[in-house]
């Protein structure tokens, strides 16, 4: 499929290219996570103000969860509790962490008028497949527990993320509809990765290759998964579930120059059949992660705030 690039897009993968950072895939993942870091301030929209930030930690089997909890000044509750996001930072389950994604989750708590909490996951190749899917799902089933100390509305818990965050929320809604956590209310899927067999058209077209190359995704597989046989684990590839009935309203979000694109177009349609009801929007001049670059992206900050309304109108 054809891909042209928005001009701000454009400008934003020519400065890219221009830097000549190596790819991540010729460093080591503590180098691909400093990089990952270092680029933040670059591409990260002005922060707007919360009532607050705070660290959190959450008990686990395995050890405590770091998180982060945001508050916004304008918060909508019902009875005194309010809704929550539960989210997932992307970066291939190898890079990626709670300050990466900070602005982000300060802008969704500020414009959707909810709590948003941060998850910390375990990364890969230290902690490899399912580490980082078993704490999305202990993470959510700690806070479901805890909602009412938290000011939380546990009828009102919704899951989300980007990229391998995308891929968490899913595979949390689906843990959660089989009974392993606490009825989920929503979720949102910034341009996600639902199948590890990469067999998608998108997965072979040099167009999509932009940032989320080829072979830097055969890079964050290798380091997260142990093996071809996880790929039909339903926790590695929520698209290999049996069934998608049964699983929340979904808002579905893809870019078109992504190699993820067509599974992520591919499991929205997939929702829709299952009688989920899907908000499905793609842009198709963007590139994958464009949504946590809103300063020099204005579409980041389109595709935000429509999130942030299909937050507010989730019943």
């Amino acid at each position: 499929m054809p891909v042209v690039l928005d001009p701000d897009a454009a400008a934003v993968f020519a400065a890219f290219q221009a830097a000549n950072r190596p790819p991540y895939e010729s460093v080591s993942p503590t180098v691909a996570r400093e990089f990952y870091l270092a680029g933040r301030p670059v591409s990260n929209p002005e922060p707007p103000e919360l009532e607050s930030a705070k660290p959190l930690s959450i008990p686990a089997p395995l050890g405590a969860i770091p998180a982060r909890i945001y508050a916004p000044k304008t918060l909508r509750k019902s009875n005194g509790l309010a809704p929550c996001l539960v989210f997932f930072h992307g970066g291939g389950w190898v890079i990626g962490d709670l300050d990466s994604h900070d602005v982000v989750c300060r802008k969704l708590a500020h414009e959707g008028e909810l709590i948003v909490i941060s998850v910390d996951y375990r990364l890969a190749p230290e902690h490899k497949f399912p580490a980082a899917a078993d704490d999305a799902i202990a993470a959510t089933k700690w806070i479901a527990a805890n909602a009412t100390t938290l000011g939380i509305d546990a009828a009102q818990l919704i899951v989300g993320g980007d990229s391998a965050g995308g891929n968490l929320a899913a595979v949390v809604a689906l843990a959660a509809r089989d009974g392993d956590g606490p009825k989920i209310a929503g979720q949102v899927l910034i341009y996600p990765a639902t199948d590890f067999a990469m067999s998608h058209p998108s997965h072979r077209e040099p167009e999509t290759s932009i940032l989320l190359t080829h072979s830097v995704i055969k890079w964050f597989c290798n380091h997260y998964l142990t093996g071809t046989a996880d790929i039909d684990n339903w926790k590695a590839s929520p698209a290999r579930a049996k069934s998608l009935a049964g699983l929340p309203p979904s808002y579905v979000m893809t870019a078109g120059a992504d190699p993820l694109r067509d599974e992520g177009d591919e499991y929205a349609a997939r929702l829709k059949q299952a009688g989920v009801p899907v908000a499905y929007r793609h842009f198709p001049g963007q590139f994958h992660g464009f949504f946590t670059m809103g300063k020099l992206l204005p579409q980041a900050n389109v595709a935000l705030t429509e999130i942030a309304g299909w937050l507010k109108a989730l019943k």
